[in-house]
């Protein structure tokens, strides 16, 4: 009977079910000695299949030897640079465990699914492991790590590890078997012969995972720091040899980074340096952090075509920054004892925004962009996020949430969920900042000063040093005193309509838009295969006519337009970027009528008008007459 209420009928007298309890099997990890070493030996010859195989020794604890029992190992999920738990365990298989000969029986832990109980008999005093890691054979699966020219073997993707114990307590011994020939950078040592198999000197685990290693049959390596105690070193793979053709010059580039992050910080914190790059459109894409290393991917025509890459030429110079900012200094709640306890992101404007600043910043001053080009650059970073409808309803501060959130999966409408927002509206913030202190010290400090102040203590040491806000607040009025906090705080927690654009106008520039891309802009689009009309109508175009954008609240999304539909036809006439161009600017004319685009969506043909009349937008920094040019300053070389 409609309206009724639902009430329980007497007959329903027996007890409503309650939660079972979530058990809690895994043991905490202890900042205390693990006892043993681990034994790890990777083969990553078996390149046809995209399989790596991995045998380990792994001590079993005195005391738990003695009486036999439980022992938990771990696969590592929370990867330490992607600030969420991104671990692979879908790629594990082929789990043995044994006691010597002897098959021991594992059970893995139906809460926490990335642990393995092993039932250790009294008297077995350490097992021995075998598995496979299945990497993706296609893009469907995964990123890449495995082709035919090169490799990128990640030591948390490959190693189980016990629980109860910081990992910076356990011993690892790393042995690694490489196709014929091919050689490798990593931050790592070796000792012993040279030859397919290697066998690096053992480190914490803590280390070891940080120690990323890319193998290739096409390598080269490069002295980025002549002579200093401390060497710096760009290993280079390739998918082709020609590739690895770097001049002088562009070399000379590189040396500058190293020589223009040690004026800026004052400080190192490494005993060497290994960039780590793969020029490939075969390896899956990488930017990662390491203490020691970077672990990054770049176009196949990085120094063969030098002046049309530049767009991506800040990529080293801000996982280098990431040494000083991110792996020595880090957010206190970012920092885990092992890889599997939850990390939090609130200081990532910090981790990644100041670092995506100083990135630009050294890549002008090294001379791998020239300063015109990261002017462009940041007028596109500008226009973007004062353009995101998204920053109206989500302030900045949530968005470091977002890693654990959308783990940098596809999003229907990016600019309205946003996504991680931190870093370059963080890098907005940062200029802000450091024009600000530049006025109020009538140029005498700059956020420099800062950096050294705060990225720059202990010169030499690897241990991390943790901060909370309170201690950036206290960094930014050693230097210069002001309300920092309620700077900061504004910034990051509030909603607005327009992104924090004060760092241009104080450094003498203002936002434009014009008809005509800007040289960044141009750089990108041809790298990543893309025509940009975010300005305009309000997509993304990428290959094959496929939308992978559409701006919230642009003309485009009020008629009806969303990503991943395929743009077929523009005015009844086929589409191409030059077609599509023209239709934008005859539209201009505001008797026109509106731009006619036919769209394949799923398994429909739709023709949706939309009436714009703006023309084609792009934006620029345009320079205030008058006024000091604070960004040039910023962007000059150190001497």
């Amino acid at each position: 009977m409609a309206g009724r209420p639902y009430s329980v009928r007497a007959a329903d007298s027996q007890p409503q079910p309650q939660p079972l309890a979530l058990p809690d099997s895994v043991p905490v990890p202890r900042d205390v000695p693990f006892g043993g070493t681990i034994h790890l030996t990777v083969d990553a010859t078996d390149l046809a299949r995209r399989v790596m195989t991995v045998r380990e020794s792994v001590p079993v604890p005195a005391a738990l030897a003695e009486t036999g029992g439980d022992m938990t190992l771990l696969y590592p999920m929370w990867v330490p640079g992607d600030h969420s738990p991104t671990g692979t365990i879908e790629q594990f298989g082929g789990l043995v465990v044994k006691a010597g000969v002897a098959p021991l029986e594992w059970v893995r832990d139906t809460v926490m699914v990335s642990a393995f109980h092993v039932r250790v008999p009294k008297g077995v005093h350490a097992l021995n492991l075998s598995f496979q890691i299945l990497s993706p054979v296609s893009p469907e699966e995964g990123r890449v790590v495995m082709t035919p020219e090169m490799l990128n073997v990640q030591w948390n993707a490959v190693a189980l590890y016990p629980a109860g114990y910081f990992t910076r307590q356990i011993p690892v011994q790393a042995e690694l078997r490489l196709p014929h020939g091919w050689q490798y950078g990593t931050a790592l040592r070796a000792h012993g012969p040279a030859g397919d198999v290697v066998t690096f000197d053992p480190v914490p685990f803590n280390t070891l995972v940080d120690s990323p290693l890319f193998a290739g049959r096409y390598f080269r390596r490069f002295d980025l720091a002549p002579g200093a105690a401390a060497p710096v070193t760009l290993n280079v793979m390739a998918d082709k040899p020609a590739e690895l053709a770097a001049t002088d010059a562009q070399v000379k580039a590189h040396q500058d980074l190293v020589t223009q992050a040690g004026l800026l910080f004052g400080s190192h914190h490494y005993d060497h340096y290994d960039f780590l790059l793969a020029l490939t459109n075969e390896l899956g894409r990488i930017g990662l952090e390491h203490h020691r290393s970077s672990e990054n991917s770049g176009p196949r025509g990085y120094f063969t075509e030098w002046d049309k890459t530049f767009a991506v030429r800040d990529l080293l110079a801000h996982e280098y920054t990431h040494s000083w900012n991110g792996k020595y200094r880090r957010p206190a709640d970012l920092w885990a004892p092992n890889f599997n306890t939850p990390q939090r992101g609130s200081g990532l404007w910090v981790y990644e925004g100041q670092t995506q600043y100083w990135g630009y910043v050294l890549s002008a001053r090294s001379g791998l962009m020239t300063e015109p080009q990261v002017i462009d650059a940041l007028a596109e970073v500008g226009a973007m996020y004062d353009t995101r409808q998204g920053r109206t309803w989500r302030p900045l501060q949530d968005t470091t949430n977002d890693p654990v959130i959308a783990q940098r999966s596809p999003l229907s409408w990016r600019s309205w969920q946003r996504s991680e927002d931190y870093y370059s509206e963080g890098q907005l913030v940062w200029l802000d900042a450091d024009t600000l202190i530049r006025k109020l010290s009538d140029g005498k400090h700059s956020l420099d000063d800062v950096a050294r102040h705060f990225f720059g203590t202990n010169d030499g040491s690897f241990v991390t040093s943790t901060y909370q806000f309170a201690d950036v607040v206290k960094a930014l009025n050693d230097i210069q005193p002001y309300d920092w906090a309620t700077f900061l705080r504004q910034r990051l927690d509030r909603t607005s309509t327009h992104a924090p654009l004060d760092g241009f106008t104080r450094g003498g520039y203002r936002l434009v838009y014009t008809d005509q891309p800007n040289d960044w802009v141009k750089s990108f689009a041809a790298m990543r295969h893309v025509t940009d009309f975010s300005f305009s109508l309000g997509f993304l175009v990428g290959k094959g006519g496929t939308l992978a954008n559409v701006e919230w609240g642009s003309p485009a999304w009020q008629a009806g337009v969303t990503r991943d539909a395929q743009l077929v036809a523009v005015n009844g006439e086929a589409y191409d970027p030059d077609v599509l161009q023209d239709a934008i600017t005859a539209a201009r004319d505001p008797h026109a009528a509106p731009i006619a685009l036919l769209l394949h969506m799923g398994d429909h043909y739709v023709t949706i008008a939309i009436p714009y009349h703006g023309g084609l937008r792009y934006p620029h920094l345009q320079r205030i007459p008058g006024t000091p040019d604070m960004l040039a300053d910023i962007l000059a070389p150190r001497h």
